[in-house]
């Protein structure tokens, strides 16, 4: 027995020799493809099924950390992203791959049943639940399996700035002005300082850190004070592209944490920002250093990796800072947005240039046109 799954299909095959078993439709992740831990995309290559989870357990049984712990019913509703019925869990057998165990990449089933044959997933292979019950019980352990590269371009993505662009606060400045007007000056001047390319940003982020340190509940302040200061146009914007088949990112020099409640409540799924971490008191204990947009270049490199994994037909970025304009050779249009803050040398260097975000949804559909 062996197992193709093929990713530009959302498809499942177990072929016996070279004879056909069964064929399934499945979900892999929604980020496309990827081998890095908690990129919650779906790794590609050669792998085996290593461990069998599931065995004699009811349809619909409800899988925590590989347990059982209780049962999920179509009829109850949940946004929550279950692992149901039956867990075979996969083994890398590649260079690439060979994180795949340690990352908990599963096929298994789902209380997400209408998403099958969509691109959907954290990162693992989904599948009806009586689908993979039908499978666990046809494959051993040590089943060969094939995850094959999407080689089809597919979709659009629209990358967000968050600070100036789609709030109008500057998240860092705001857990200044918190820690008192001499602080606060101190912190702004080091933001302007990096947004306008005069000093490095690997160079900002740890001195602005240093003296911040904020603590969780001021961190929680200021992501309302995120969703307080939307800059107006932002919903209708973001729809109008929703509407266009666009894939909304938000891709911040900022803390994910912050810029997460954000993205709940404007319904962005995907949030490429800075960890912040607290231990239990809520006390601050460092930030993720080693994270792209702490430094120059890290937004392009997080768009590579965007392009790689999902193969998108369009690409666009929209922001208002240097590190922002960056991105202009990695996107098919850079959209310099000067609604909140107005820098000279986004606005010579971009491709489009707006205040009002009525503006966007043709330049938008422009580029897509293009391509």
């Amino acid at each position: 027995m062996h197992i193709h799954i093929s990713i530009d299909d959302q498809w499942l095959t177990l072929f016996d020799g070279d004879e056909v078993v069964r064929e399934y439709p499945v979900s892999t992740s929604a980020k496309g493809v990827g081998f890095t831990k908690d990129s919650y995309r779906t790794p590609t290559g050669h792998f085996r099924v290593c461990e069998k989870i599931g065995y004699d357990q009811p349809l619909g049984t409800i899988f925590q950390h590989r347990e059982p712990t209780g049962l999920w019913s179509p009829d109850v509703a949940t946004d929550a992203d279950l692992i149901t019925s039956r867990i075979l869990r996969l083994d890398g057998l590649e260079a690439q791959n060979k994180n795949t165990f340690e990352r908990c990449i599963y096929i298994h089933g789902t209380n997400q049943e209408d998403l099958i044959g969509t691109p959907a997933s954290h990162g693992c292979i989904r599948m009806s639940n009586i689908d993979v019950v039908e499978l666990f019980d046809l494959t051993p352990i040590d089943t060969e399996i094939f995850i094959d590269p999407p080689t089809r371009q597919r979709g659009k993505i629209a990358f967000f700035d968050c600070d100036s662009t789609i709030s109008t606060i500057e998240g860092i400045d705001e857990l200044a002005r918190a820690r008192g007007e001499e602080i606060f000056q101190k912190v702004v001047e080091l933001t302007h300082a990096g947004m306008n390319g005069t000093v490095p940003l690997h160079e900002v982020f740890p001195r602005r850190m240093d003296i911040l340190k904020p603590d969780l509940a001021t961190c929680q302040t200021v992501a309302q004070q995120y969703i307080d200061t939307i800059v107006p146009g932002v919903r209708e914007v973001l729809q109008a592209l929703r509407d266009e088949d666009w894939t909304i990112v938000i891709l911040s020099g900022g803390f994910a944490p912050l810029i997460q409640p954000l993205a709940q409540h404007l319904g962005i799924r995907f949030v490429e920002a800075v960890p912040l971490h607290h231990d239990a008191d809520g006390h601050y204990t460092g930030y993720g250093a080693d994270y792209p947009t702490t430094r120059n270049g890290g937004k392009p490199e997080i768009i590579r990796e965007w392009k790689k994994a999902m193969l998108p037909k369009t690409t666009l970025m929209v922001g208002d800072g240097i590190s922002d304009l960056e991105t202009a050779s990695e996107v098919d249009c850079f959209v310099g947005f000067g609604g909140v803050i107005a820098r000279d040398a986004v606005k010579k260097g971009a491709q489009h240039f707006i205040t009002d975000y009525r503006d966007l949804p043709a330049i938008a559909k422009a580029t897509a046109k293009k391509k």
